[in-house]
């Protein structure tokens, strides 16, 4: 499929505690992503998700936004090679 790819983000701002890797779970599977997130000791989260690449850019707009706590002050993106993943996991 040539519209699948993946992304992989280093997400940076107040960005833990505030229930941003539960939500962005919940908008990943809701775009039919697969991938993971995770909080990094730096404060940020680190997010790979893999799919279509609409739905992808779609992920990355709400990233930027994230949940109603969050602060989001930057975004360190690379587009990639998809992995295969099966699912959208909270690490």
């Amino acid at each position: 499929m040539s519209d699948a790819g993946a992304v992989h983000m280093f997400v940076h701002g107040h960005v833990q505690g505030v229930f941003y890797r539960a939500n962005t779970q919940k908008v990943a599977e809701g775009l039919g992503l697969t991938g993971w997130v995770e909080n990094c000791h730096d404060g940020s989260v680190e997010i790979h998700a893999e799919g279509n690449k609409a739905k992808l850019e779609e992920l990355v707009a709400w990233c930027w936004r994230g949940p109603a706590l969050a602060s989001v002050s930057n975004i360190d993106l690379s587009w990639i090679k998809a992995e295969g993943l099966r699912s959208f996991d909270i690490r």
